[in-house]
């Protein structure tokens, strides 16, 4: 896995992609990166009035991520190795979800200005699961800005990122469905994705994993 230089671990909410890039940057001594997100003043605002704070909640995060980004850059150029829990254009899905036509337009007028600035991926790594699974685990955290998360909000995101996934060619894409495994808590199921992730192929593919705990 050390080819990979920046790895970059998504997915949708509760999903776990924090934990894996955890996981990741400690097996593979690279530096870590999370996305910065209880520091965005307006987001518990927005899980209550999506409509009203939508716009000031996107351009926050926009301008954060891209912040973030440039010091990737920098980071880079010691040759380091790196892992995050998000990728720039995933800015993107949020907005089209949230945005009216008229702050949307706004927004990719910014969004298009900075992402000339983003480093490449050497792999992206997409963790699926279902929107109900997603939500216990949100609720199982108990983040205070996060109560007000509804399934349906979770459903409309899981296939905004579907469609969005199912459709990039940027960087190598592995898209793991993590429904039937827990590699947080099972050292072999987490290896078991140690092993999928280290296998160098380009393009597009899909990993179908099973919990070494239903095989027994």
């Amino acid at each position: 896995m050390e080819k990979f230089k920046y790895l970059v671990v998504e997915g949708i909410i509760g999903v776990g992609k924090t934990s894996l890039a955890e996981m990741l940057s400690k097996k593979i001594n690279a530096k870590l990166i999370l996305e910065v997100v209880e520091d965005n003043p307006f987001l518990p605002s927005f899980y209550t009035d999506m409509d009203v704070y939508a716009f000031q909640t996107q351009i926050f995060f926009l301008l954060s991520r891209h912040k973030q980004q440039m010091e990737l850059k920098q980071m880079e150029l010691f040759s380091t190795n790196l892992v995050t829990d998000y990728m720039f254009e995933k800015d993107k899905i949020f907005a089209n979800l949230t945005l009216n036509e008229t702050e949307i337009s706004l927004y990719n007028k910014i969004f298009d200005i900075l992402k000339k600035d983003i480093l490449k991926s050497s792999l992206i790594i997409y963790l699926q699961i279902d929107p109900e699974r997603a939500l216990s685990r949100i609720k199982q955290r108990g983040r205070l800005f996060e109560k007000n998360i509804s399934l349906d909000y979770l459903k409309d995101l899981n296939e905004a990122y579907n469609q969005f996934f199912f459709h990039y060619e940027g960087s190598p894409l592995l898209i793991i469905n993590v429904n039937e495994i827990d590699f947080i808590n099972n050292e072999e199921d987490f290896n078991t994705l140690l092993r999928e992730i280290r296998k160098e192929e380009k393009g597009m593919r899909v990993f179908l994993p099973r919990s070494s705990k239903l095989l027994k």
